[in-house]
């Protein structure tokens, strides 16, 4: 599984926009700088996530970017599904859509463990949840499996 860079860079918007609930609304500038995000690449993805509702955007000297909802209900599930679509997608296709045959027809419900637990974990934890580095003891424990932090 990829997470692409455009997913990547809303997750650490929105990761910054909750960490300044409290501050008042953050220019795109802002947020780019403190997460070294292409600025430009950056305004597409917070036009995305405000059309998706995730984030409320407001004009002016005073304006920016916030959150439209408190970040104990904006999944990272729901972050990546407004700037990507769909979390596990095969040639495109949601699992459910596919069919195979033969010795392949183990592949659907192969895909569909797989979108099972890509779900489990990425709606199950909150952006409140990772910029209050508390993962959920579920996801943390998953850290601790040995080759976890290697690629084979």
């Amino acid at each position: 599984m990829r997470i692409s860079a455009r997913a990547d860079y809303a997750v650490r918007a929105a990761l910054q926009l909750a960490v300044s609930q409290d501050d008042g609304p953050l220019k795109a500038e802002a947020i780019a700088d403190a997460q070294d995000i292409p600025h430009k690449f950056l305004e597409g993805i917070l036009n995305d996530m405000r059309r998706g509702g995730l984030v409320l955007s407001q004009r002016g000297g005073n304006g920016g970017y916030r959150l439209a909802k408190p970040a104990d209900s904006i999944s990272i599930a729901d972050v990546i599904r407004v700037v990507d679509g769909p979390l596990v997608s095969v040639r495109g296709v949601r699992p459910p859509d596919l069919s195979y045959t033969g010795p392949a027809e183990s592949l659907l419900p192969l895909w569909i463990a797989l979108r099972s637990n890509v779900r489990a974990i990425l709606d199950g934890v909150t952006l409140a949840d990772v910029a209050g580095s508390a993962l959920p003891a579920g996801v943390s424990a998953l850290t601790d499996v040995p080759d976890a932090w290697t690629n084979p």
